[in-house]
C-alpha cells in the first residue's frame, strides 16, 4: 500500500487524541462507517501506543502515529503497527529512523529552510503546520514556488468552512483535521456522531 496515494485518495486525515484505549476500536469502526478508514493517533496521551496497536488490528484501517517528536516515539509507533508517522516539526533523526525502517513520514514545516531539510531526505510530501497560523494557502503557494516537486498536507485550523478551498490547490495532497473526531466526543463515546460528521466531511470534499 502506497500511503501517499491512499492519503491523496481520501483527502482528509483525522487527527485523533485518545485518552482511553477502549475507545480506539469503536473510533476506528466509526471512521470506517463514515467512509474514512484512516487516523493519525497523536502521541499526546499515555494511551497512544496501545490505541495504535488496537486500531492496527483492524484490516481496513490505515492507522498512523502523530505528534512524534523523537526517535523513541517513532520506535514505539512502528512497534505498535503504525503505517505512517507525522511530526509537528522537522527532526533529521526522526526522519532518518523512519526511512531506515521503511515507514512513510510527514514532518511538519512552515519555512523554506525546513522544506530544504526535508528535500535532502528525498521526501515528496510534508505536513504544513500550523497551517492557518502561518498564513494558510498564501504561504503554501509561496513555498510551492521554489519547491514545485513538493506536496503539502496542511493541518491546524482547517475545518468544514475552509477545507474545500485548501483541497482545490494543486500543491495540497490532503488536509489534517480534528473537527469530526474531537476528543470530547471520543471521551463521551459519541461514536454515532463521529460517523455522521465523518460522512458529512467525506461528502463535502467529494462534491
Amino acid at each position: 500500500m502506497n500511503i501517499n496515494e491512499a492519503v491523496a485518495k481520501l483527502k482528509v486525515v483525522p487527527v485523533v487524541k485518545i485518552d482511553n484505549v477502549e475507545d480506539a476500536k469503536p473510533l476506528a469502526e466509526a471512521l470506517i462507517a463514515g467512509g474514512l478508514p484512516i487516523a493519525e493517533v497523536t502521541f499526546r496521551t499515555a494511551a497512544a501506543y496501545e490505541a495504535i496497536k488496537a486500531m492496527a488490528e483492524i484490516p481496513e484501517m490505515i492507522v498512523g502515529a502523530g505528534t512524534v517528536i523523537n526517535v523513541e516515539q517513532a520506535k514505539m509507533a512502528i512497534e505498535a503497527g503504525a503505517k505512517f508517522i507525522v511530526s509537528p516539526g522537522f527532526s533529521a533523526k526522526v526522519v532518518a529512523y523512519a526511512q531506515e525502517n521503511n515507514i512513510p513520514i510527514f514532518p511538519g514545516v512552515c519555512t523554506p529552510s525546513e522544506v530544504m531539510a526535508c528535500l535532502e531526505f528525498g521526501l515528496e510530501v510534508v505536513k504544513f503546520f500550523p497551517a492557518e497560523n502561518y498564513g494558510g494557502l498564501s504561504t503554501v503557494n509561496a513555498l510551492g514556488g521554489p519547491f514545485p516537486q513538493l506536496k503539502f498536507m496542511p493541518t491546524g485550523g482547517i475545518g468544514p468552512k475552509n477545507i474545500k478551498e485548501y483541497l482545490a490547490n494543486s500543491k495540497i495532497i490532503a488536509c489534517g483535521g480534528s473537527w469530526m473526531v474531537k476528543d470530547t466526543m471520543i471521551q463521551a463515546k459519541q461514536f454515532d456522531e463521529i460517523t455522521k460528521l465523518t460522512a458529512e466531511a467525506m461528502a463535502l470534499v467529494n462534491e
